[in-house]
């Protein structure tokens, strides 16, 4: 059975070659075939031609903003095209791109981007001294430098803090700037400004007395004046002035208990050396024994230090001529001194009276019976007071309890 199959199978290929191998004549050729060769004739396939790769190109490429390239070969095969951005600019993407044999390079398009920020720098730091009697100085400054890494454009500067010129007060501050370029990146700067206030030591009020001072009183350029309180008087410098060198001009003056001269020739040359500096009450009676003379001497004798505090000189007019006294402590004034008081304070021998006077001499009170001593000290407290002793009252509230 097997060898019957591969009879079948070698005849089929022979009846399949068959047609395909030809004898092959040329007429007129004067020959003939010869049916005993055969002759396989086979066509020539036509060649590829072989291409010139020297003549392959690229597109040009586009220039870049902010960049450029460079290429090895132009726009030709494997040349290769390599970016870079201007001063300030970073490149984002293919560096290179080489032109392929398809005529397209490769990779893409890279672009320049600004990420530095700008350049700036700001004045040195300064220090100032305040001004004569002031706490602040005026500071100067010039503006900082600036510029942009990439294309030299500074689109805001900002400044945090008080401007060019402006009154600096004691202490340290801060100035900053800020400045932002064309791609919003920003940059900042600072300095300090340091004001100094030359200050002398403290000065202390003298005793029984006070001081008032321009400005704070220990900078320079401040003044501070003395003052001595009521019944005392200033000996020595007025006033002081707190010097460049830290140091106070001049010596302290002391206050010393004010001197009554009352050898004077008219009571206008008496009632004189108590203006602006001490309120007088002038108590009159018919006679040393009168009741409500001496109920009042014993009420304002237990309250010294109230009257010493209020300013308050007491002079006294007692009995009639020629045994009348008039004395201001112990001193004794002259019966013409007695007599013009009384006339100049229409004050008469016939009964009680007393009068308040003022630091100016006016007539401010009149009473006709003992009164207590806090009645009249109510009474200078909320109506005679100057602001200066309203300052020392608060201080002194409790100075005599």
């Amino acid at each position: 059975m097997a060898i019957q199959l591969t009879r079948r199978g070698a005849l089929s290929l022979l009846l399949f070659l068959t047609p395909t191998v030809m004898p092959t004549w040329y007429a007129g050729s004067g020959y003939y075939p010869d049916e005993s060769y055969n002759e396989v004739y086979a066509e020539e396939v036509p060649q590829t031609p072989i291409l010139d790769y020297q003549e392959m190109r690229c597109h040009a490429l586009p220039f870049i903003t902010s960049g450029t390239y460079t290429c090895t070969n132009g726009v030709l095969l494997d040349s290769r095209c390599d970016y870079s951005c201007s001063s300030g600019y970073h490149l984002e993407g293919d560096r290179s791109r080489i032109c392929m044999e398809d005529g397209r390079w490769s990779g893409g398009e890279p672009v320049c981007v600004d990420i530095d920020p700008p350049k700036i720098r700001c004045p040195h730091s300064r220090e100032k001294m305040a001004e004569p009697e002031k706490l602040t100085a005026r500071v100067y400054w010039d503006p900082p430098l600036v510029k942009d890494s990439a294309d030299g454009t500074i689109t805001r500067l900002i400044l945090r803090g008080p401007e060019p010129g402006s009154h600096f007060p004691e202490g340290e501050h801060v100035i900053r700037y800020t400045a932002y370029d064309r791609a919003y990146n920003r940059a900042s700067c600072k300095f300090i400004v340091k004001v100094q206030v030359r200050r002398c030591p403290t000065l202390k009020p003298p005793q029984h007395g006070y001081l008032t001072c321009t400005s704070v009183g220990d900078n320079y350029g401040a003044t501070c004046e003395y003052h001595c309180d009521g019944g005392y008087e200033r000996q020595g410098t007025p006033s002081r002035v707190c010097q460049s060198s830290r140091q106070w001009s001049g010596s302290p003056p002391i206050c010393a208990p004010m001197k009554i001269n009352v050898n004077v020739n008219s009571a206008a040359g008496l009632l004189d050396q108590f203006y602006e500096k001490r309120r007088l009450l002038i108590i009159s009676a018919p006679d040393p024994s009168n009741r409500y003379y001496k109920m009042q001497i014993s009420m304002l004798q237990q309250s010294t230090c109230g009257l010493d505090l209020r300013h308050v000189t007491i002079i006294e007019l007692v009995g009639q001529p020629p045994q009348e006294v008039g004395r201001i402590r112990e001193q004794q004034l002259s019966a013409s001194i007695i007599e013009e008081l009384r006339q100049f304070q229409h004050l008469t021998r016939s009964y009680f009276n007393m009068v308040l006077i003022d630091k100016q001499g006016i007539d401010r009170e009149r009473y006709m019976e003992p009164v207590t001593p806090e009645e009249i000290f109510t009474f200078i407290d909320d109506y005679l007071l100057s602001n200066e002793e309203l300052i020392q009252r608060r201080e002194q509230r409790d100075i005599c309890d």
